[in-house]
């Protein structure tokens, strides 16, 4: 992973950005459940429709700029994760560029495309979900711990009760899930290659 750090150089301040417009989205997100708390506590209590109208004006605030701060991580992220995999797709085919006819007939046509594209897509992906979800779930996790302290520390208790249940329930998905998807690409590389090299004796065959 450290060496695949290199490529996102000339990306910093994306790779930097990205999460912390995140962390601000986030923000303005755990500041919502306390307004609509303001409004049921004071302004419903109350009667008061002046206060529950300026409350309303003031969620959707926090909403528009909430969207912006998202659409702007987007962005930087996009961009940061789009550098990274095209400086990585460059090295990776000047490296194959180095290969010998042998080395080449060795790995096999299919596994250098595979590389070249859907494994680089991948690598690209984790790079845009890293820096989206870097800073804002454990900030959504750990801030809505405390605000629900502020509201309730018996429902602090029960939030972090299903926070560990979920954490669980998505870690044996995940231990699951990617042997299996690990055993699915080798089959699909399997068959790829069979199939290239079935159409290759057919070719040799008709023309040789």
């Amino acid at each position: 992973m450290h060496k695949l750090m290199r490529y996102i150089k000339g990306y910093e301040k994306q790779a930097v950005l990205a999460p912390l417009f995140k962390m601000l989205e986030a923000t303005f997100e755990l500041f919502v459940p306390l307004v609509v708390a303001s409004i049921i506590d004071i302004g419903i209590k109350n009667g008061d429709a002046v206060f529950i109208w300026q409350r309303c004006g003031l969620l959707i605030l926090l909403a528009a700029i909430g969207l912006t701060c998202s659409l702007t991580a987007q962005y930087f992220s996009a961009k940061a994760a789009l550098g990274f995999s095209t400086a990585l797709r460059r090295d990776l085919f000047r490296h194959i560029n180095t290969l010998s006819y042998s080395e080449l007939d060795g790995i096999g046509t299919p596994t250098l495309v595979t590389r070249m594209t859907s494994d680089i897509n991948q690598v690209q992906n984790g790079v845009n979900l890293t820096l989206r979800l870097l800073l804002r779930s454990p900030f959504i996790v750990i801030g809505a711990l405390i605000m629900a302290y502020t509201i309730s520390s018996r429902l602090t208790l029960l939030f972090i009760a299903a926070t560990v249940v979920i954490s669980l329930i998505i870690y044996l998905i995940m231990r699951a899930t990617v042997p299996i998807y690990h055993e699915a690409q080798n089959a699909g590389y399997a068959a790829v290659k069979g199939k290239v090299v079935q159409e290759v004796e057919l070719f040799a065959a008709h023309f040789i």
